[in-house]
């Protein structure tokens, strides 16, 4: 085992100011309450972390539409049957509201009726052809009845109603995409309503949910993971990080699987290289380390496992699949509302595909992942199913277990991709957990509501000013320059985690950043960012291109840099450990130390410099060094692109220093410009020869 325990990545402690869990007259909580302010608008998109209330803030906002807005009836897509429970009945005005959420069981497809209850058309999409023509007012059915609906039907008989689309990251811009493209005809229709949902607002495929102009028209709720975190009463620390094994996962578990923690723990995927390729076998093993089989319960179907220390435990399996009956004894008992505050119930789930997003169990402290997912978004789900707030929870984990690459294999850069994949979750997740940034060029003045430090605001110094009620944090920038149209304005508030995702998910990024010692920052953070914005935003001028492209780095580095103080990485002496116990100090003390903070600056710094020094703890050296030589030895060749990009920023260089960069200059980035320059020079030719 390369470290005998995880070392996280990424370590937030949180406030515990109990903010987020309080509800106002009307019985709603902060997220709620803001998405509530918005019922008006005919297209509204709620990004907002997992267990953070999106649900019932969709039920005020139905309501309001039905009752008081003029529409006929509301319809709510999730992606699978299991988070139709979301929806059922609840009973608002006894909190405050005006009116109770009431789903008649028929009209919610995503539960079987009861032997009582009124049945509707066995086919589910005629089922919703019923409802349209009903009265009734609520129907809740899955993304694919959806789509099969409207492929039947035609959007036109869903006009003057509200579609709700849960999980909205399922959808996409691509073609494709059939609910992408269903949700562009609505929008292009201009008939109904939308609400869009979603707790990770970005698709593991970097493919865009909406495009450009579908996105524009939607009003958007943000309620951050960091708002969210710090207003919690209990969770006081969240701790995310990876664990390098070699051999079997089912021997490396042991390092990491604490019966005393309540844990889900999803297993490999059976065609991923960690897999035995038994998935039954493999729980029976987990079972077996874990202690002795005492049979399972009748009613739940749960196993009960007794411990050396003579405890006995519950352990729910959701990965055998070879009996229905059973499987859904084990669902049923899960989902039982009688249970849901029990902390006894059930102490360890194992899974495979399922519980995941929309899987609601409170007291799960442990969400121990083997092998890389498929993508971000689904590793961001598997980590709010720990986030969860309850009592005498104070902590709550999630560890990658991963398989450390061979130092002996050949295809050693091949065994590093699931390294990398964990790496760009770890600081997706960091981006996700950190405060919101606003950026404006230096002496632009204090912004409101913004706390600047005992002595205020002072004209021609580093300010930073902190908004502590809503986690965001104001930074002024020389050099900076400012979005000029609207569509670059709502990118810089309200996209840079998607640029940024992006930009991390970048395999030849992360190898070049992470293990090439002669690749020089500004590659990184001027080129690459850069093309990633323009070839995402190509309508935007060039000027708001680069100011969303400065917006991201300055927004992704400042995270990293704050990282590397609070944990100590860069400081601690004698390479001792030191838990990051506030991101925002770090990002204070970060901008105070640095006299004048400007653009130049940002750029000059590696993103994955900080994420670089965690895996060197992590990782076994002797393969470390391994892929370093593989990765350095792979010569980057400039191509056309980048060539005219670097001979572009040549020129601005010249501008300010009244020559060209030169060849021979003991400064990395000057000599990359000066190469790209005789780079162009030398495609120019080419293309004048050919």
């Amino acid at each position: 085992m390369t470290t005998p325990k995880p070392i996280p990545a990424v370590s937030f402690q949180t406030a515990r100011t109990g903010a987020s869990t309080k509800s106002n007259e009307m019985g709603m909580r902060p997220m709620q309450e803001r998405a509530y302010a918005k019922r008006g608008e005919q297209h509204l998109l709620i990004k907002s972390p997992p267990a953070s209330g999106k649900s019932r803030a969709l039920m005020f906002i139905a309501l309001d539409k039905l009752h008081n807005q003029g529409l006929e009836q509301a319809i709510i897509v999730v992606p699978e049957k299991s988070i139709g429970g979301s929806f059922m009945d609840e009973p608002l005005s006894n909190f405050g509201f005006w009116s109770d959420w009431q789903v008649k069981p028929q009209w919610n497809l995503c539960n079987a009726p009861g032997p009582n209850e009124e049945r509707v058309d066995p086919s589910k999409i005629k089922a919703v052809g019923q409802f349209l023509a009903s009265d009734d007012k609520v129907l809740v059915c899955t993304h694919a009845t959806f789509r099969f609906a409207v492929e039947q039907l035609g959007v036109d008989p869903f006009d003057n109603r509200l579609i709700a689309v849960d999980e909205f990251h399922h959808v996409s811009a691509s073609e494709d995409n059939r609910l992408g493209r269903n949700l562009a005809e609505f929008i292009r229709r201009d008939k109904a309503h939308i609400v869009a949902m979603t707790g990770s607002y970005f698709r593991g495929d970097a493919v865009p949910v909406l495009t450009p102009e579908d996105e524009a028209k939607f009003e958007t709720v943000t309620y951050t993971y960091y708002e969210q975190l710090n207003g919690y009463e209990h969770l006081k620390a969240l701790n995310i990080g990876y664990f390098f094994y070699t051999g079997r996962y089912l021997t490396a578990i042991e390092a990491v699987l604490d019966p005393s923690k309540k844990t889900i723990v999803h297993i490999p995927s059976v065609n991923s290289r960690e897999s035995t390729k038994d998935k039954i076998k493999e729980v029976n093993e987990i079972m077996d380390y874990l202690g002795e089989w005492q049979g399972a319960d009748p009613q739940t179907g749960f196993h009960h496992v007794k411990l050396p220390d003579g405890g006995v435990i519950k352990i729910a399996d959701l990965v055998d699949d070879s009996d229905a009956s059973q499987r859904g004894k084990v669902l049923n008992a899960l989902k039982d509302p009688a249970h849901k505050n029990d902390r006894d119930h059930v102490d360890i789930i194992i899974a495979l595909g399922m519980a995941k997003e929309g899987f609601d169990w409170i007291w799960c402290e442990h969400a121990l992942t083997v092998g890389y997912r498929s993508s971000l978004t689904e590793i961001i789900q598997i980590i709010g199913r720990a986030t969860r707030d309850a009592p005498t929870k104070e902590s709550a984990t999630f560890t990658n277990l991963i398989a450390e690459p061979d130092a002996s294999e050949a295809a050693v850069v091949g065994a590093i991709n699931d390294t990398l994949k964990a790496i760009a979750a770890s600081l997706l997740m960091e981006q996700v957990l950190a405060p919101r940034f606003t950026f404006t060029p230096k002496d632009t003045g204090p912004l409101d509501d913004f706390d600047y430090g005992p002595d205020g605001y002072k004209e021609g110094e580093t300010n930073v000013g902190v908004r502590e009620a809503t986690g965001q944090l104001h930074f002024e920038i020389k050099g900076l320059v400012e979005p000029k149209s609207d569509e670059a304005q709502r990118i810089c508030k309200e996209d840079l985690n998607e640029v940024i995702t992006q930009f991390v998910q970048d395999k030849n990024n992360l190898e070049q950043g992470m293990f090439n010692e002669e690749t020089v920052p500004q590659e990184l953070t001027q080129l690459k960012m850069g093309k990633i914005v323009r070839d995402r935003y190509p309508e935007l001028s060039d000027s708001d291109q680069e100011s969303v492209r400065q917006h991201a780095i300055a927004a992704l580095n400042l995270t990293q840099k704050a990282k590397e103080i609070a944990s100590g990485l860069g400081t601690g002496k004698d390479g001792e450990e030191k838990v990051n116990t506030a991101l925002i100090d770090g990002v204070r003390k970060f901008a105070m130390d640095v006299r004048d903070l400007d653009i130049d600056l940002i750029d000059s710094i590696n993103p994955f410099e900080a994420a670089y020094a965690v895996l060197a703890k992590s990782m076994n050296e002797s393969v470390l060094k391994q892929v370093q030589s593989v990765i350095s030895a792979k010569k980057v060749k400039i191509s056309p692109e980048e060539a005219r990009n670097l001979a572009e920023r040549a020129l601005r260089f010249k501008k300010e220093r009244g020559r060209l960069p030169e060849i021979t200059s003991q400064d990395a980035w000057e000599k990359r410009m000066a190469e790209g320059v005789a780079a162009f020079a030398r495609y120019k030719a080419q293309a004048s020869h050919g």
